[in-house]
């Protein structure tokens, strides 16, 4: 547990090597890196916190889990960590919130590598309706013990399935506590009444940091033709297409994706591994 900004974090951190900084999407935690963080520990120095509002951190005082607001705060807490990252990896929000780092200056990575990273808005429909939902959720004070309460196995599997995703039970069961946590979900709920990606979306075609997009092809959460669109914004955008995989590709397939960062790494010319460690 470390403090930093105002909030007590909860981070993990294993390995040595190249300092990577791993940031977990909407709704997750440290958890969801539990297979694929020791394996890119063989090659890298890993710090993985739990977004505030998510896990074991605190919420933002404010309230407001914005993308800037959330920015901010992990830049706070690298800070006071003295962690400079020279690759970033984030899955879905977090591949935004890394790229909106990278934007402010607040972190300056040899790249970027996006899981299923949800840089673009919700179109269509959806995208009217979902941002004024989550807002009425979040104010309302019933609303997280209602989703608690009814966060079982069943409903989780569930959950998962409709983004693509079939995981392991005990993987499914960490993701049971994690929903079945009010704090957690109020966490969630006030990061998605908040978030905006209109302004990333405008702020795309200024991204330096090389630019790799892991899609998975079976992500029902975030399209996987979105890609193509980050990459007509940034023509220098690399992508990498999975088959068979979903939203959370990197806990289906965690040996596929640690050998993929390996090269992407590899490619952005970061060290090789050392042998001494045994990677």
């Amino acid at each position: 547990m470390v403090e930093a900004g105002g909030l007590r974090w909860h981070v993990q951190r294993m390995g040595a090597g190249p300092r990577m900084l791993l940031v977990h999407g909407t709704g997750a935690s440290t958890h969801s890196w539990r297979a694929l963080a020791p394996l890119l520990a063989e090659r890298f120095d890993i710090l993985a916190p739990d977004l505030p509002g998510h896990g074991f951190s605190d919420s933002l005082r404010s309230g407001v889990a914005s993308l800037p607001a959330m920015s901010k705060a992990v830049h706070q807490l690298l800070g006071a960590l003295d962690f400079q990252p020279d690759i970033v990896v984030g899955h879905s929000a977090g591949a935004a919130i890394l790229a909106r780092m990278c934007l402010e200056g607040m972190i300056t990575p040899k790249l970027l590598v996006s899981l299923n990273g949800a840089f673009l808005p919700f179109e269509g429909l959806a995208g009217h309706l979902f941002p004024p939902m989550a807002r009425l959720l979040f104010l309302n004070p019933i609303a997280p013990r209602l989703f608690s309460w009814s966060a079982d196995k069943t409903a989780v599997s569930r959950l998962l399935r409709g983004m693509g995703s079939v995981i392991e039970p005990a993987g499914i069961d960490q993701y049971v506590r994690l929903f079945s946590n009010k704090t957690h979900v109020e966490g969630v709920l006030a990061m998605l009444a908040n978030w905006d990606l209109v302004p990333l979306q405008r702020d795309l075609a200024k991204l330096k940091t090389p630019l790799a997009l892991i899609v998975a092809a079976q992500d029902r959460a975030v399209p996987p033709e979105t890609a193509r669109q980050i990459q007509a914004k940034l023509p220098g955008a690399r992508i990498e297409r999975l088959r068979g995989l979903g939203h959370l590709a990197h806990e289906e397939d965690p040996a596929l994706l640690a050998e993929l960062i390996g090269r992407l790494a590899d490619d952005a010319g970061l060290p090789p591994p050392n042998p001494q460690n045994g990677s």
